[in-house]
């Protein structure tokens, strides 16, 4: 019942949208009962509304890692995912162990004092707060961009909200950090990079779907935070911190 009025209250709101078109669609399915549904079918495109409501999870998981932009509409705009918070924080956590591990394996010091294991912990938490403070650099580049190059997509703070939570559900790609540090290889420092360019371009791709933008402007503004992150990685460098 809960998610029956949930659900009255995202059609009535215009919450849903088509994942061909990107047109706001007031249901995605009719309950004929008796386990009977038929997909909407969108009024622009004459195209079903959301076809990956019958897809399973994995499917659309893989569709997804594909950045299919109708996969993405799906997550972002058709589903309440609520783990972008979450999953921000596992992510940093991930490459705060692997800027961590790289520290650690720069130092020879194999001392088991206390206070050795004790700044060795400390380094751990640097490492965290230095990566967030990049990240926050990182999408507050893209948020200046945007909102200069394009701002009638940015008018609402419901606007800044969706693309937010669009930015953080696409660095997924950084939980593969840990399988690249694990299973250590020669080719792990190539394996790293391709893993942000992956990142990269999911967050290119959630930007152009959640504000309907073409590929170019997206582009230009995550280079512009790059800029901003690498200034904020400089800045610490000037300062004498390992980053």
């Amino acid at each position: 019942q809960g998610g029956g009025v949930l659900s009255r209250a995202m059609a009535a709101l215009g919450a849903y949208r088509c994942i061909e078109c990107n047109r706001e669609a007031t249901e995605l399915y009719r309950d004929y009962q008796r386990g009977v549904l038929r997909i909407s079918i969108c009024k622009s495109c004459q195209k079903p509304v959301d076809k990956y409501i019958e897809y399973d999870p994995v499917i659309i998981l893989i569709n997804a890692v594909l950045c299919k932009a109708q996969a993405y509409r799906h997550i972002l705009f058709n589903t309440k995912i609520n783990i972008h918070g979450k999953l921000c924080i596992f992510c940093l956590l991930c490459e705060a162990y692997l800027r961590w591990l790289q520290l650690q394996d720069s130092s020879q010091n194999t001392d088991p004092d206390d206070l050795i294991r004790y700044a060795k912990e400390w380094d751990f938490y640097r490492m965290f707060g230095i990566a967030s403070l990049e990240q926050t650099s990182f999408f507050i580049g893209i948020f200046i961009t945007l909102w200069w190059m394009a701002p009638e997509m940015l008018k609402k703070k419901s606007d800044f909200i969706l693309l937010l939570k669009a930015l953080l559900l696409s660095t997924y790609g950084k939980l593969l950090l840990i399988p690249a540090v694990i299973w250590e290889h020669d080719y792990t420092p190539l394996c790293l990079a391709f893993i942000k360019m992956f990142v990269l371009i999911s967050n290119s791709q959630a930007i152009r779907v959640t504000l309907n933008l073409n590929r170019i402007l997206p582009w230009f503004a995550i280079f512009f935070g790059l800029i901003l992150e690498n200034g904020v990685t400089f800045l610490f460098q000037k300062m004498g911190w390992d980053v």
